[in-house]
């Protein structure tokens, strides 16, 4: 196996991990919905900075190999939409604050499982194609 077996497979990898937290999301979401508990805007504000610096600095560090191949390109989506859920949690905590309701953090985690969801098959699709170039060139040519 070679170098780019692997990185199509952890790209692969990659892909099912995020397809997995999108769907973990979504069933906190639904949960919530049913569990009628109003979260503490407080925590979710405090926590969201601290996460939001330490993902902010990593996609940071990440942007210029954005490009550089499949396993790089996951990684940046993954920082991407981290920095992305961190800033909407930060709204959704306003949104708990202001209105004393769930709500505004149950439609943050809906639409977070959905971004995670699309960045999951994006990274899985464009896997798929590399792992079928790979397998492509070591098919040998007949006459």
């Amino acid at each position: 196996w070679r170098s780019s077996d692997w990185k199509a497979i952890a790209g692969l990898l990659k892909g099912a991990i995020m397809a997995f937290f999108g769907l973990a999301v979504l069933a906190e979401a639904i949960y919530k919905i049913s569990a009628d508990i109003v979260p503490v805007a407080e925590t979710m504000g405090i926590v969201g900075l601290l996460v939001l610096t330490g993902n902010g600095l990593c996609f940071l560090l990440l942007f210029r190999h954005r490009s550089a191949d499949i396993n790089m390109r996951s990684t940046w989506l993954c920082s991407r939409n981290d920095v992305t859920a961190n800033l909407a949690v930060l709204g959704a905590a306003g949104g708990v604050k202001a209105f004393a309701s769930a709500w505004p953090d149950i439609m943050v985690g809906v639409a977070i499982s959905g971004l995670f969801l699309k960045s999951a098959f994006s990274v899985l699709r464009e896997s798929l194609v590399e792992w079928q170039r790979v397998r492509a060139k070591d098919e040998p040519e007949t006459a």
